[in-house]
């Protein structure tokens, strides 16, 4: 895209917190750093189930190939984890006490993409088959339903685990919630009174990729010893944090640099996807023209062309910009550790300020 990052930046920020310095931290440095501390601890997770469904798991965080042979992958960025982790410093813990936490969360979130592969009939996720390509449908829905096992009993044996479960458990409903009407979406027309609102794509997003990232920071504040505002405010930011990548990625599945997204160009509307930059525009008078274009097989270029010139594409980033200074709002509205919370503003960064 031709805008630059600076475009998602929140306004400058006038809350009391605001005089604190902020130095600039390397996202991915955090990541390997909580990479590091919960991975052993995932891996004994994932050696508890069965052996075959284990198997399977661990193909799913690229920790091996098809038959078990050992595999060089990283197991993906492990951004919730590292969400968890830097929940429990930023309420003053230490970073292993919100293992249980990330271990769970990671848990999750495996089995939500292992069942979402299945339902959007993706064969490939990270440039290998995904695990019902590989293995069958039927295992992967096994395999699916084993991590999510492993993850509620893993944060059930945690200190705080009631409270803990009770926070995944309402993460879990929303997520549900949100992919059950990102599947709606698909079936509802363009235009007229049956399509889809921007702010019913709003609370589906929430849902559908917000609720789990809250639910990790707001976790490892939990197992942290944090006070209730605390976790509350954690959870918040990593609500807002989902909606604002959510659009993110929406306007790089139009206008992204192929070269960085590893998608085609206009590959969104080549799949006729529901996107807020979309939705925005067909809530223009050129909603009709629009319309028509997606309903054809017109050139998505045209239909990209028109998204921007009825105003989607700059609406699509004032609602990122707007949520992610509302993730600084949160993260401000609650005494935090420095460091962590400098951390914690470094994957906001990495995660919504993309090649824009």
């Amino acid at each position: 895209m031709t805008a630059s990052s600076s475009a998602l930046r929140a306004p400058a920020d006038t809350h009391r917190h605001a005089s604190v310095v902020r130095f600039p931290v390397d996202a991915g440095q955090v990541l390997d750093r909580c990479r590091t501390l919960v991975r052993p601890a995932l891996r004994d997770a994932v050696a508890r189930t069965h052996p075959w469904v284990g198997e399977m798991a661990a193909y799913s965080f690229g920790w091996c190939e098809v038959g078990g042979a050992p595999a060089a992958g990283s197991g993906g960025k492990g951004v919730r984890q590292a969400l968890a982790v830097l929940g429990a410093e930023a309420a003053g813990a230490p970073g292993r006490a919100a293992v249980p936490g990330a271990v769970a969360v990671e848990l999750v979130h495996a089995f939500s993409l292992l069942h979402d592969d299945i339902m959007d009939g993706d064969e490939a996720r990270r440039r290998r088959p995904t695990v019902w390509k590989a293995y069958g449908t039927g295992p992967a829905v096994l395999a699916g339903d084993a991590l999510f096992a492993l993850a509620v009993e893993t944060l059930a044996a945690a200190p705080e685990g009631p409270r803990a479960v009770r926070l995944l458990s309402v993460a879990l409903q929303d997520l549900v919630r949100g992919q059950a009407d990102d599947l709606l979406f698909t079936t509802r027309p363009w235009t007229g009174p049956e399509r889809v609102r921007p702010d019913e794509y709003r609370t589906m997003a929430e849902h559908k990729t917000g609720a789990l990232l809250g639910c990790a920071a707001a976790l490892g504040a939990l197992l942290g010893g944090a006070p209730p505002a605390t976790v509350a405010a954690l959870d918040r930011a990593g609500r807002h944090l989902g909606i604002a990548f959510q659009v993110v990625d929406d306007l790089l599945g139009i206008w992204g640099d192929p070269a960085v997204t590893g998608k085609p160009v206009h590959g969104d509307l080549r799949e006729r996807k529901k996107t807020y930059p979309v939705l925005t525009a067909l809530d223009t008078p050129l909603a009709g023209r629009l319309a028509a274009l997606l309903e054809s097989a017109a050139d998505p270029g045209e239909a990209a062309a028109l998204i921007e010139e009825a105003g989607g594409r700059s609406a699509a980033l004032t609602e990122a910009r707007r949520h992610v200074a509302a993730v600084e709002a949160a993260l401000a509205d609650v005494p935090l550790q420095e460091g962590p919370a400098a951390e914690l503003r470094s994957l906001l960064d990495y995660l919504v300020r993309r090649d824009l």
